[in-house]
């Protein structure tokens, strides 16, 4: 897949793989959903055990767009040691494995916003660090919505000079949907005020189950969602045992296999869509 604008008249979409360097099954099928499907752009895990079999597999792929999926939380350790970041670990110095964990500490006032700066930084450093330019920034399981991480991340677009920050948001109509829906709408306050597009969403519903089906209703949604670019989240990966240390439940196979599917760009086209690896489809810088 190379890298191009779509033709006058649709809009661009960013496809965007998520979880890059969580494992080697992740990693390659990332690359075969780019160069064999739609996908266009992937977000590296600064933590993940696998981050430089991930780099090795990036400066072989030129056309795949790379951001920085930033994490506080999961069953990968931090950069930083625990002295440092001690509000954002407990006392093996593990993150929690989950963002209810991590918003419970927040909401109690017992996370520093100084220490979660320092090592999404960090995290962020490793990244360029190994020969890579960020064209995004998102986070694991989309902690950035909540406000005092979200001011960070933009904060740190805005430091860095990258053109985008992911504005997760849902279509569920239960009390956290609701929830995330405010928390979005704040976000993309933040976003608006620094100067970063609010570009359309979807993916955050399906995570872990984007079938072919799944992708056709989510660019639907999309599609209604304004006249320019948007941006769409999937999760491929191949069977790898490692991957069994993970409870999330997640269908990577089935991802991989929506993404290189044949039909897929077609369903993109009917609503007035086309898959790009550009960076300039979403105003990302080079």
């Amino acid at each position: 897949m190379s890298q191009h604008l779509p033709p006058t008249g649709l809009r661009p979409l960013v496809v965007v793989a998520d979880d890059l360097g969580l494992s080697r099954g992740v990693n390659r099928a990332i690359r075969r959903a780019h160069l064999h499907g739609v996908v266009g752009s992937t977000s590296l895990l600064a933590v993940g055990r696998h981050f430089d079999d991930a780099v090795t597999m990036l400066h072989a792929t030129p056309t795949l767009g790379v951001g920085a999926h930033l994490a506080l939380v999961g069953e990968d350790p931090p950069l930083l040691p625990t002295a440092q970041i001690d509000t954002l670990v407990d006392r093996r110095g593990r993150f929690p494995l989950g963002y209810r964990g991590f918003l419970a500490r927040a909401a109690a006032g017992r996370v520093d916003r100084d220490q979660v700066r320092l090592e999404l930084a960090a995290q962020l450093e490793r990244i360029t660090a190994a020969g890579l330019t960020p064209t995004h920034l998102d986070t694991h399981q989309h902690l950035h919505l909540w406000p005092l991480v979200g001011s960070v991340v933009v904060e740190l677009a805005r430091v860095n000079d990258i053109g985008h920050v992911r504005l997760p948001t849902t279509q569920q109509r239960t009390p956290v949907g609701v929830g995330v829906r405010l928390l979005s709408r704040r976000l993309a306050g933040s976003l608006a005020r620094a100067g970063l597009p609010c570009v359309p969403y979807a993916g955050l519903d399906e995570a872990g189950r984007m079938d072919g089906a799944a992708i056709g209703r989510a660019v639907a949604v999309l599609a209604r969602c304004g006249t320019g670019p948007a941006e769409l989240n999937l999760h491929p990966g191949e069977d790898d045992p490692e991957h069994e240390r993970f409870a999330w439940g997640y269908r990577w196979a089935h991802e991989l296999a929506a993404a290189v599917d044949p039909g897929p760009p077609d369903r993109l086209r009917e609503r007035g869509f086309a898959a790009t690896s550009s960076a300039d489809a979403l105003g990302y810088r080079r």
